[in-house]
This record gives C-alpha cells, sequence and structure tokens, in this order.
C-alpha cells in the first residue's frame, strides 16, 4: 500500500471540517472513521480501497444492506416503490453498486467530497427504511398486495373488482374480491381519509342494491383517519385491521371469512 495515511486525514478533515480518522485494517483496506450515523447509533461503514490506475474505492462494503437486513427484508429494496427510489437514489449521488456494496471510484484529490457523497447516499437508501413505519400511498397497497397473497395465494383473488349488478359499477370500484365462506369477500386498503370516504361510499352503495358480500377493511393508519370520516365507515359496515403491521391479525380475520377449496 503506497497510502500517506496523515496526508489522507488531513485533506479530509479540512473538506469535511470534521474529525476524521484513519486506519489501515490490513494490506488492503483502510477504514474511515466518520461523523456519520445509522438512527441506532451504529457508525457508518467506509473503507479505502487501492484500484489500478491511480484510483481509489470508497465503499461501504456491504454494511449498510447487512444492517437494514436485522429489521428488514432487504429484498424489498429491489423491487416495486422501494427498488425505484434506490436506483433513483444511486443515479442521483453517482453511486455504484456491488454484490450489495455501494461504492465510488475517485481521484484521492477529490476523496474528501466523495466521501461526503458516499455519506449522503448511504443515508438516504437507510431512509427507505422508514417506509415500512410510515407508508406512502404506493408501498402500502405493494404491501398490502404481498401480504394478502401470502395468506390466501393469488390465484385465489380477483384484484380491481367492479360489482357488475349495479348501475355505473365502474364508477364503485372494489380492491380485492375472493371468495368467502357465506358470500364474497370485498377487501379494501384505506391509506389515507380520501379512500376512506370513497370506500364508505362504495359499501353504501353495494348496500343500497343489496348486494350479498362480507366486507374487510385494511388500513396503513387507523390513528391517522379522522373521526368522523371513521365513524363513517364503522357505520357502513366492514371488520377493521388496524395496519399491516398487526399481521396475526390480518391473516386471522381474513382466514376466518374466506374459502380456500
Amino acid at each position: 500500500m503506497n497510502f500517506d495515511i496523515t496526508k489522507l486525514q488531513h485533506a479530509l478533515s479540512t473538506y469535511m471540517c470534521a474529525e476524521v480518522k484513519l486506519e489501515a485494517k490490513n494490506g488492503c483496506l483502510i477504514s474511515v472513521e466518520t461523523p456519520f450515523f445509522f438512527a441506532d447509533g451504529d457508525p457508518y461503514q467506509i473503507y479505502i480501497q487501492e484500484m489500478p490506475g491511480g484510483l481509489i474505492r470508497l465503499s461501504d462494503m456491504g454494511h449498510t444492506m447487512m444492517h437494514l437486513s436485522y429489521e428488514n427484508d432487504v429484498d424489498k429494496f429491489r423491487t416495486g416503490t422501494r427498488g425505484k427510489l434506490l436506483e433513483q437514489i444511486l443515479a442521483e449521488m453517482s453511486v455504484e453498486e456491488d454484490n450489495g456494496a455501494f461504492f465510488i471510484e475517485t481521484p484521492i484529490e477529490e476523496i474528501g467530497q466523495n466521501i461526503f457523497r458516499l455519506g449522503q447516499a448511504l443515508t438516504k437508501v437507510y431512509d427507505l427504511s422508514f417506509l415500512n413505519r410510515s407508508r406512502n400511498e404506493s408501498t402500502f397497497y405493494e404491501d398490502l398486495q404481498e401480504e394478502l397473497f401470502k395468506v390466501v395465494g393469488e390465484d385465489k383473488v380477483v384484484k380491481d373488482y367492479f360489482y357488475d349488478k349495479m348501475e355505473n359499477a365502474q364508477d364503485y370500484p372494489i380492491d380485492y374480491r375472493i371468495e368467502g365462506k357465506h358470500a364474497p369477500l370485498f377487501l379494501f386498503g384505506i391509506p389515507n381519509k380520501d379512500k376512506a370516504r370513497l370506500t364508505t361510499m362504495i359499501i353504501e352503495r353495494l348496500l343500497r342494491v343489496e348486494a350479498d358480500f362480507d366486507s374487510l377493511l385494511i388500513f396503513s393508519d387507523l390513528g391517522a383517519i379522522p373521526k368522523q370520516d371513521l365513524a363513517r365507515l364503522s357505520n357502513a359496515g366492514g371488520e377493521i385491521i388496524s395496519s399491516l403491521d398487526a399481521k396475526r391479525d390480518f391473516s386471522r380475520k381474513l382466514l376466518r371469512k374466506i374459502s380456500l377449496n
């Protein structure tokens, strides 16, 4: 290894106005201690590796994805809305990925700004985990469908169903129809107050034409729905699941209503 660690450390400290420590880990790597930390207090892991052509590689060596895997299914970060956001983050920050490791290759003269850029990218990637706790509308529907298919099986679910025995049925979409034990089960996902109001209208419309059905209402966050909207929806009918985090309730209430034969 031909690096002058003291010189590198001075360059980094000057650029970032923060204390940066370098430590040789073995004959091939130097670890970089930065002020970047995950929400649980663990520091970011960033390493310097010498590359051909006078370049150096700044890499997290896969630590960020491993850290996310402690509390998340990291496969979700490769598909759907999360997958698109991950691709967008890497493109915006000009960060590459190799088998789960995020890295930037840079000349030594630009190491300071690129460590800062890699730290920003790792922060954005880590923030994707918050979509599990505060789902936006698109990821809520993705997660709802994933959980539904796990319990029921995709072949038993009709998505975007319309009850064609009433006028203007296309104006009253039903998220999912599943064959029930006593009547068809109409399942609605409710990520916000607007969907709560629409679902109330749809159920009332179905009741008005005397449709034979059972219903199940899955909220993204029951506590976020205004009380009046929730009261109207509860009066219309339907069993409630407060959030997708209540996986056992979701499975139990769903299996109690449907026929898997």
